[in-house]
């Protein structure tokens, strides 16, 4: 694995884990796919630093278990503050 690979995977990692963003605000922060975060974090990282992977995939796992909730509000807030 290249080295700007394994450099992208941990410092994406490490952000996810400081700040418990999702894939998608990762992906936007760093500039990649919502894919390449996810393999990044959960293929990748596995086989670069496996305490940082299982940190990681931790957040990753807490955020799948509320995404029903922050699509629920922003279904919410879409209505609430309608866009002409």
């Amino acid at each position: 694995m290249k080295n700007y690979i394994e450099e992208r995977a941990i410092n994406i990692a490490l952000y996810i884990i400081e700040t418990g963003c999702t894939v998608r605000q990762a992906a936007r922060k760093f500039g990649v796919s919502k894919s390449t975060v996810h393999k990044d974090c959960t293929e990748r990282l596995l086989e670069i630093n496996k305490e940082l992977s299982e940190s990681v995939r931790h957040v990753l796992d807490v955020n799948k278990s509320e995404r029903h909730i922050r699509g629920g509000l922003a279904t919410r807030e879409k209505y609430l503050h309608p866009q002409h």
